[in-house]
């Protein structure tokens, strides 16, 4: 099925001017052919909800809202360029079955809501709050708490699976799905092992460097540039062995750099820009590249100042100034950057080895800036 380009605004009529808009707008192009598809398949599953009951629908709404209102679309812009570079149209059906990976995405954020505990995303309630209240402003028995925690893991299985039926309902041949789905298989189980390391060196309070930098790898860096580049060229009719050796050496420093930005902004990001509340990492006392880089060069006055402070569910602005002054002091705030700047240099580098095709190495010289530059 086209895309209903409609919805955002386009006035194209025939697949070769959705190929025009998507080829001469680039980035922006994709960004729009991508939001398009993601709508058109939410209209036809938020129907089928619709005919489950009455009741299915506030999910629908939450999740529309969710997936269609916000996003940088991140991992199906990389997948979509990797498929460019390897060879790959652009039509619908390829940019449906690419578009799939922003619902992977909506999984992996709807639960790492409900581990963190966090109140927030994208500047609105999380879903497991927004289930939370439904429960409370229609008196439904049990827990409210407990509802909307249910609620939201049901809610990112539920993403999880419309991301397979997006995949296999895409009209791309079954023969490209097919060998694009030990990529993707491969890329949801790095995900699930990222995160579980995620909240074990939570729990484990490591101070290693070393170790933070592994949580990174496989809690974001592979999962939102590397493999999404590998899935995007799996699907393409022949790309050559040595385009994923190149989408390897650039997608995992670049990942990293990627997840080390969300660390710095976890931590110093404006709140108006972020969604979340300031801050919002050291009240969930993550363990990240940035914390380990300050505990390691931390005094001992400056030490029994950041361990009263970090990870402290009731951390007001005072205590977020201190723990924020304590990782600039100690360097660890200019350590990180510089290391997003060795590693931005180096998937940059990567890119010169060649096999790519020349717009495909263009657009990932703009996401490489725009993965690393951001404030939000």
């Amino acid at each position: 099925m086209r895309p209903n380009f409609r919805r955002l605004g386009w006035a194209a009529h025939s697949e070769a001017e959705y190929l025009y808009r998507v080829e001469f707008d680039g980035i922006n192009g994709l960004r729009s052919a991508i939001d398009n598809s993601l709508a058109s398949f939410f209209d036809r599953e938020s129907t089928y909800l619709g005919r489950v009951g009455s009741e299915l629908e506030p999910v629908a709404d939450a999740l529309g809202h969710f997936l269609l209102d916000s996003g940088k679309r991140l991992r199906p812009l990389f997948a979509a360029i990797g498929h460019i570079g390897a060879g790959g149209e652009v039509t619908p059906e390829s940019i449906a079955a690419l578009s799939a990976l922003e619902l992977v995405h909506v999984c992996a954020l709807i639960h790492d809501d409900v581990m963190d505990c966090s109140d927030t995303r994208r500047g609105a309630p999380s879903i497991h709050r927004q289930f939370e209240n439904l429960h409370q402003e229609q008196s439904l028995h049990g827990s409210a708490e407990q509802f909307g925690i249910a609620s939201a893991i049901l809610f990112g299985d539920l993403a999880l699976i419309w991301a397979a039926k997006m995949l296999h309902e895409s009209g791309m041949s079954p023969k490209y799905i097919l060998q694009a789905l030990p990529v993707y298989d491969e890329m949801r189980v790095e995900l699930m092992a990222g995160q579980y390391l995620d909240i074990y060196e939570q729990a484990f309070a490591s101070e290693s460097v070393e170790r933070s930098l592994k949580v990174a790898r496989y809690k974001s860096g592979k999962y939102s540039i590397e493999r999404p580049l590998h899935f995007g060229a799996a699907l393409a009719p022949a790309a050559m062995p040595e385009v994923y050796s190149t989408y390897s050496n650039y997608g995992l420093p670049l990942g990293e750099a990627f997840q080390l930005r969300d660390d710095v902004i976890g931590v110093f990001g404006d709140p108006a820009q972020t969604g979340k509340p300031a801050g919002d990492d050291l009240r969930e006392g993550k363990r990240t590249v940035l914390i380990a880089s300050t505990l390691n060069k931390v005094s001992s006055s400056q030490r029994e100042a950041f361990e009263k402070y970090f990870g402290k569910a009731d951390l007001d602005i005072a205590g977020v100034h201190t723990l924020q002054e304590i990782i600039v002091e100690t360097g660890a705030l200019a350590r990180v950057e510089a290391l997003i700047e060795e590693m931005t240099f180096n998937a940059h580098q990567a890119l010169i080895s060649g096999g790519i095709a020349p717009m495909a190495k263009q657009m990932l010289d703009q996401m490489a800036i725009a993965a690393t530059k951001r404030t939000a």
